[in-house]
């Protein structure tokens, strides 16, 4: 039987015990901070990042894979698998989707990859590639694996607050969120994932109440659905990523509830304190 393989960029920051449950290929995003290039996950870990970030002096940026580093790396995938399937975070948020084709173009005798813009990142992209790992693992081929992920789009729900938006702000990846910009101190904005872009949902008086909201927004929207899964999302915010988890667990109790970081990649764009959730309803 021809194996796929499954291609993902860092900002998905799959689990590591589901990255190797799946033989998941994962492809570092870059940081680049104070004159250094860091790999995602590789080079600089979420701890010491957010740490880091706390009394930085300069801002780190962030950079994705170039185009011949993708034809790399998708060569050395190739050496153990007939064909590729390639999920990457959303291409209003990086370049990254425009890297991966043009690598796929270089590639000799029209080597098969599916490239997969997932209009999301984090675990939303983490989702929809563990789907497509999942329909490999039930016989699928390629196509239909890419599929399994595309499938997810339109269902996937990315809901996040933020301490501050200085650091989307100031990365360009605002969205429509920039209405917010100048606003009280002490509003704190509920952000989500529409169409691939970063979009407001509410502002809200006390980040306690901010959470609530994103809650309130998920129960609503799972109201009545099944075989439900969870992520819930935090950069440096473990105890109160742990307590949203229960919370979760109590409103919804979904068939899959995963507790994640945010990697230094997204971090550096959303800011330490971030937290939120990523669901969908297979039914």
């Amino acid at each position: 039987m021809s194996k796929v393989a499954i291609v993902v960029d860092s900002t998905a920051f799959i689990p590591p015990e589901l990255v190797a449950q799946y033989d998941l290929h994962v492809i570092p995003q870059v940081l680049n901070w104070e004159g250094k290039s860091y790999k995602d996950d590789v080079d600089i870990t979420p701890d010491e990042f957010y740490t880091r970030l706390k009394t930085a002096k300069e801002m780190p940026t962030t950079s994705q894979p170039s185009a011949g580093e993708f034809f790399e790396f998708f060569s050395e995938v190739a050496k153990t698998a007939d064909s590729i399937v390639a999920t990457h975070l959303s291409e209003f948020l990086s370049g990254t989707l425009a890297s991966a084709r043009a690598a796929a173009d270089m590639m000799p005798d029209n080597y098969p990859i599916e490239i997969v813009d997932t209009r999301s990142t984090a675990m939303g992209l983490g989702f929809m590639t563990l789907a497509a790992a999942r329909a490999v693992e039930n016989g699928a081929d390629y196509k239909e694996a890419a599929e399994a992920a595309r499938a997810l789009i339109d269902r996937m729900r990315v809901v996040f607050v933020v301490d501050t938006l200085e650091f989307l702000h100031r990365g360009g990846r605002i969205g429509g969120a920039k209405r917010f910009v100048g606003s009280m101190l002490s509003l704190k904005p509920v952000l989500h994932l529409e169409n691939g872009r970063i979009e407001p949902l509410a502002s809200v008086r006390t980040k306690r109440k901010a959470v609530q909201h994103a809650l309130q927004v998920m129960e609503e929207e799972m109201k009545g659905k099944s075989n439900i899964r969870v992520a819930v999302m935090n950069a440096l915010a473990p105890e109160e990523g742990n307590k949203i988890l229960d919370e979760v667990q109590q409103r919804l109790n979904p068939m899959e509830l995963l507790n994640t970081e945010l990697s230094p990649i997204v971090g550096a764009h959303v800011g330490p304190g971030t937290v939120g959730v990523i669901y969908y309803a297979e039914s």
